[in-house]
Order: structure tokens, then C-alpha cells, then sequence
């Protein structure tokens, strides 16, 4: 087993592990807004104005005004404390995007105003060929082989210059300046930024926990089809 890979597996038990705890913790909050002597379930289906909707809107109202606005305070402070951090130069963002979308599916997507889609075809070209790609990541390709369902494109800047230096770096777009901006991507150690993501990884897997969760309540409480609690 590949360090990559023994890497992500660990991720997958850290965020199951936080997820548990996020959805017990999240759960006792419901709990102390149940009204006294109440024994309904949250996702029940009440008539309005009953002490089960009421339930319902207090705890909806509590995930809007508390704790979504928590989980952004906690998102703006992994944003600043990525400012402690630099590009290093070694151009394996460059040389290596993926993407689930083949590039005419891309150049669709941006004929269509998706402005992510946009920048990327300003800049990226796809690989000839697989192997291309995997000189650049060998071990990332084979992370994603062994555990991406479906076909993955591969593509690099031609711009890159032969000192893996940007020869457009003051216009290059957006997508370049904030990479990267999910800090649970996988990263080499070479990255300027390795040690940022390191650093935030389980802040930002409780965050993506804390919204995963929220939304199956909030899809849950308002459809009131379902009767159980979460099977995580």
C-alpha cells in the first residue's frame, strides 16, 4: 500500500469518525429545543401551529442563526490562516488537473456561462494520453484508480514554461490564484500549501460534516416523509 493511499484511507475513517461525533452533537442540540413532555420525532409531519411544527421552526431557525453561522466564522478563519502560506513552485497543480468532464464537455459547460468552466478552458489542454499524466503524479493516478468509479480526463498548462514557471502568471485567472480552495484536496509535500491542509484537515471535515448533516434535517423536516434518525 502506497503512502497516498494509506493517506486517504485514513481521511475516510477521520470523516466517518467526526461525522458520528457531529451528528451526535448535532442531535443534542435538537434535543434541548423538544418542547417539555413532547414525544414526537423531528421529522414527522405536524399540523401547523401544533407544538411538533413549532419544534420543527425552532430548530430550523437554530441551524440558520447559530449554527451555519458558525460553521462560516469557522471557514472564514481556515481561509485567513491559508495567508500563512505560499506556492512553492512546484507546478504539480499546473501539470495535473482532473476532472470528471471530458474537455468537450468542459468547452459545453463554459459556452453555457459556467464561469468555472470558462477559466479552465482558458488555460488547461488535456493529456494525449494516460500515461502523460502519470509522470507528472504517478501515485495520485493510481489513488484514483483504485477509487474513482467512472472516467477521470487529465489536463496541464501549456503556459507552464521549462523552469515550472508561469510565462502568463499576472493574468492568470482565478482558479490559479485561489488554488487551492478545498483544503481536503490531496496535495505533495511539495506544495506550498501542504502544510496548510495538514493543519485545517480535521476543522474542515467537522465543517463539511456540520453541512452534510444540517441539509439532511433541513431536506427531511420540511418533505416530513421520514420517521427515523440518521444511519450514518
Amino acid at each position: 500500500m502506497t503512502d497516498l493511499t494509506s493517506t486517504y484511507k485514513g481521511m475516510k475513517e477521520k470523516y466517518r469518525e467526526i461525522f458520528l461525533k457531529s451528528s451526535d452533537a448535532i442531535k443534542s442540540r435538537v434535543e434541548e429545543l423538544r418542547p417539555k413532555g413532547f414525544d414526537g420525532d423531528i421529522f414527522e409531519k405536524y399540523e401547523p401551529e401544533s407544538a411538533g411544527a413549532n419544534w420543527q421552526k425552532n430548530v430550523l431557525d437554530m441551524f440558520e442563526n447559530d449554527i451555519s453561522k458558525e460553521i462560516y466564522r469557522k471557514w472564514q478563519e481556515v481561509l485567513e490562516l491559508r495567508k500563512n502560506y505560499e506556492c512553492k513552485g512546484c507546478a504539480t497543480c499546473c501539470n495535473l488537473a482532473c476532472s470528471e468532464y471530458s474537455y468537450e464537455e468542459i468547452k459545453k459547460r463554459a459556452e453555457n456561462g459556467d464561469n468555472f468552466a470558462k477559466q479552465f478552458v482558458s488555460i488547461f489542454v488535456p493529456y494525449k494520453t494516460r500515461e502523460d499524466a502519470e509522470e507528472i503524479y504517478p501515485e495520485y493516478l493510481k489513488l484514483l484508480s483504485e477509487n474513482v468509479e467512472g472516467e477521470v480526463y487529465f489536463y496541464h498548462c501549456p503556459k507552464l514554461n521549462e523552469c515550472k514557471r508561469c510565462s502568463d502568471y499576472e493574468n492568470r485567472p482565478k482558479i490559479c490564484r485561489d488554488f487551492p480552495d478545498n483544503p481536503l484536496d490531496i496535495l505533495p509535500k511539495s506544495c506550498g500549501f501542504y502544510e496548510w491542509r495538514k493543519q485545517v484537515e480535521p476543522v474542515v471535515m467537522m465543517l463539511h460534516a456540520m453541512v452534510e448533516i444540517l441539509e439532511y434535517y433541513k431536506l427531511k423536516v420540511e418533505s416530513g416523509k421520514l420517521k427515523v434518525g440518521i444511519n450514518a
